[in-house]
């Protein structure tokens, strides 16, 4: 072994932390320090011969293990074509495929021990472990409750943002979107700021339903001239585009890449002083606001395992891919890699862990009875009573519908997981390909 040789090679950009104090608090071994983070991060850090991880859900992090220099090299990064890229330089693309990287799962903190083959399988200690269900059964203090913590974690991110700035809100007239575009108003008031500076925006493809309901709703508002229809040509819908945007394949998070391309290219079009962006995503999730019928989950899996639409069915379960964590730990890309692709700085409050563990304390088993109907109706009733507490505004509160399924007017066909991951194969085979021209090196040569 060289010893001497550094072998973590962090490729990761802005969006991963450098701050020291997170670095050592990773370092530590503590995860309480951990826990006390406060906002968003990931993080990479080294003790002796161990590098450890960590993110929360807003930040994607990746790792894969090269063989270098008699010794295992780990190379960091948000995204797997860095990686690859990394690996080129290094002529040993003939030792990568996408899916021998590793996404680091948000809440937890992994540590990797550099010692050599085989690869020491990766520890996990969780860092967010909110209570469950131990909250009140009134919906209306189960709002006020949630709707507050989102309220505060707008506050503090708009906070950050240059006075002046404009901030865009990625609008439908949906729930969670309103519910954002509300609580950014109330942020910029509170702040001494002016509320015309948030701008809602909508995509519309073609007599898209959403553009008709965002509409209904900022009547209903009296905030006419804080919204603007954006509308695109149905051709810039790009599913193949999207799969190589945002590094995966599950077709629900495709579709919504696809569209959110649409949204934030043609946004960077018209507006090209605007970078920061605000969206709901996260607001299903948190309060089980997903049909069942368009997936293999039962009411009772949803409810026995809270944290499934955050994290997938765990660390410790047999999954599809290694390549992905489970969940929104692994679908925020179809918000993240979009709003960085077009110079967008991105945020959901719906996605703090304050909020989270806010919905979280929610006894959902009490609450809906075991009604998927209820479970449905929920989200509607919760944000509702929140915004009129915690905004003194009464909200009006749609039906969910998917964000891509509201862009347009005729509804698609839905696109399969086997046809994304052709797309997906096929992309990595062509840039593989390429890579066959480069004069490949042994792992074992040492860099001079």
């Amino acid at each position: 072994m060289l010893d001497s040789v550094e072998r973590l090679v962090d490729l990761t950009g802005a969006a991963v932390s450098r701050d020291p104090q997170i670095a050592d608090a990773l370092a530590s071994g503590d995860v309480a320090r951990v826990a006390a983070i406060p906002g968003h991060f990931a993080a990479v850090a080294r003790r002796e011969r161990t590098v450890i991880l960590a993110r929360t859900l807003a930040v994607p992090l990746r790792y894969f293990v090269a063989k270098m220099y008699h010794g295992p090299f780990l190379v960091v990064a948000e995204r797997i074509d860095r990686i690859f890229e990394w690996c080129c330089e290094q002529r040993i693309a003939w030792q990568f495929d996408p899916a021998y990287t590793r996404m680091v799962p948000a809440h937890y903190v992994v540590e990797l021990d550099q010692v050599g083959c085989p690869d020491p399988a990766p520890r996990y200690r969780r860092f967010f472990n909110p209570v469950i269900g131990g909250g009140t059964t009134d919906l209306r203090q189960a709002g006020t409750g949630y709707i507050g913590a989102a309220a505060d974690a707008v506050r503090q991110w708009i906070e950050q943002v240059p006075a002046g700035r404009p901030i865009v809100v990625a609008f439908s007239g949906g729930v969670d979107s309103t519910a954002v575009l509300l609580l950014a108003r109330k942020a910029m008031i509170d702040l001494g700021r002016s509320p015309r500076d948030v701008r809602a925006v909508t995509l519309d493809l073609g007599n898209g339903a959403d553009a008709q309901q965002a509409e209904q709703t900022v009547r209903a508002l009296g905030i006419e001239d804080s919204w603007e229809r954006i509308e695109v040509p149905d051709d810039r819908y790009d599913l193949e585009d999207a799969i190589g945007v945002i590094e995966d394949y599950h077709p629900l998070d495709v579709e919504c890449a696809a569209a959110g391309l649409c949204l934030m290219r043609a946004v960077r079009e018209r507006h090209p002083d605007a970078t920061y962006l605000l969206d709901g995503d996260g607001g299903d999730e948190n309060l089980k606001s997903y049909p069942l019928e368009d997936s293999d989950l039962t009411i009772a899996s949803v409810l026995s395992n809270p944290l499934l639409y955050h994290e997938g069915w765990g660390i410790d379960a047999i999954k599809h891919s290694l390549a992905h964590s489970g969940g929104l730990s692994r679908g925020y890309v179809r918000t993240y890699a979009p709003a960085a692709a077009c110079a967008f700085s991105a945020f959901s409050p719906f996605t703090a862990r304050p909020v989270i563990a806010r919905a979280l304390e929610i006894p959902f088993d009490e609450v809906v009875g075991g009604s998927a109907d209820r479970l449905a109706a929920l989200k509607q009733e919760v944000v509702a009573h929140g915004i009129k507490t915690v905004a003194g505004i009464d909200m009006p509160a749609h039906p969910k519908r998917r964000f891509q399924d509201g862009t347009i007017g005729t509804p698609r066909a839905r696109v399969s997981k086997a046809w994304c991951r052709r797309v997906f194969d096929g992309l990595w085979s062509q840039r593989m390909r390429a890579a066959e021209d480069v004069e490949w090196r042994s792992g074992n040569e040492v860099s001079v």
